[in-house]
């Protein structure tokens, strides 16, 4: 994998919808079980706390579970995502009723600031295309008051996790309540430079029904992404390693000046 500029075609390319895994009811409905336990938020959690925001912009929510901790938290907290489906199952959470749920994406929605922007799991690497990045992040500066933090995660590349990304590796099978016994695997479907193509496959064995989610991540270099905050007029005050993904992943910490 290299770090070669998109061929024009992809640099034109802007994500219109979300994958299916979000935007099918039927399929948000399991996200959160096939999910697991997020043993990342407790760490997020920690930061804002450190930073000491009171208002926090989770970009790209989900299902809210983020967003419900930081509600729990007496928190003021605005949950955004262009998935209606995975918004409805966010507003059934516990602590959901004090969150503000926008549905579409952050620039495209209504003026505010707050103190810290946060985008967790893979969110920051759905912008394929260098102007849908940099359009973002400039979205978020804009949002931000002057001296607040914006934090996200990015899978280190040279790890390769797409490796692991195979039906042999993914496989689980699930008796969810209220739903039934569900399977589901992830296949590798196309990797060109940076990006990596890739598709859930999951059988319900109520119906025997399958549906598939076909997602595609960028997965950028550190220079790069380095060379895009600065551009952005961000400061990086900190890069992490996430605790429960050691040497997996690299948490930007950066501020608005």
């Amino acid at each position: 994998m290299t770090s070669k500029p998109l061929a024009n075609k992809q640099r034109k390319e802007k994500t219109v919808k979300p994958d299916a895994i979000f935007s099918n009811p039927r399929l948000a409905e399991i996200y959160d079980a096939f999910d697991g336990e997020r043993h990342d938020l407790p760490h997020y959690l920690s930061i804002v706390k450190d930073k000491g925001a009171k208002s926090i912009l989770d970009i790209g929510c989900g299902t809210g579970s983020f967003a419900c901790l930081l509600s729990k938290e007496g928190l003021n907290v605005i949950g955004i995502d262009p998935a209606e489906a995975s918004l409805e199952i966010a507003k059934q959470k516990k602590y959901a009723d004090e969150v503000k749920w926008v549905l579409g994406d952050i620039t495209t929605s209504e003026d505010f600031k707050v103190d810290l922007a946060i985008m967790t799991g893979n969110v920051a690497q759905v912008f394929l295309t260098d102007d849908d990045w940099y359009e973002n992040l400039n979205a978020i500066g804009k949002r931000l008051h002057s001296n607040s933090h914006f934090i996200f995660e990015v899978r280190n590349p040279e790890q390769k996790a797409w490796l692991n990304w195979t039906k042999d590796k993914t496989y689980t099978k699930l008796d969810i309540p209220n739903i039934g016994v569900v399977e589901g695997w992830c296949e590798i479907t196309d990797i060109t430079d940076e990006l990596v193509s890739f598709q859930w496959s999951y059988v319900f064995e109520s119906d025997n029904s399958t549906l598939t989610s076909e997602s595609t991540l960028r997965f950028r270099n550190y220079k790069d992404i380095e060379a895009s905050l600065i551009k952005s007029g961000f400061l990086i005050e900190d890069v992490r390693d996430a605790p429960d993904r050691p040497n997996q992943e690299f948490v930007f910490i950066t501020r608005k000046p």
